[in-house]
């Protein structure tokens, strides 16, 4: 069997990025459809876009890991 893999800090940029990445894209998409997230009070479209965001930061985070994990699986210890 193989040691279980330690993060490093490649590990810790890639989900940054990926997390942060995926927070804008859900900022922007929420923009384009017109939830705004800082708009006065918590009505319905602020919260759909304050939802939006948490999920591309959710989706980016996930896909920053597989990309991770799939490059783990690639290379050669």
């Amino acid at each position: 069997m193989s040691a279980p893999h330690t993060p490093s800090l490649a590990d810790g940029i890639a989900d940054a990025i990926g997390f942060v990445g995926g927070a804008l894209a859900g900022f922007w998409i929420g923009q384009w459809l017109g939830f705004d997230i800082f708009a006065p009070g918590y009505g319905t479209k602020t919260l759909l876009g304050i939802a939006l965001v948490g999920l591309g930061g959710g989706l980016g985070l996930h896909a920053a890991r597989r990309w991770q994990a799939s490059r783990r699986e690639r290379t050669p210890d």
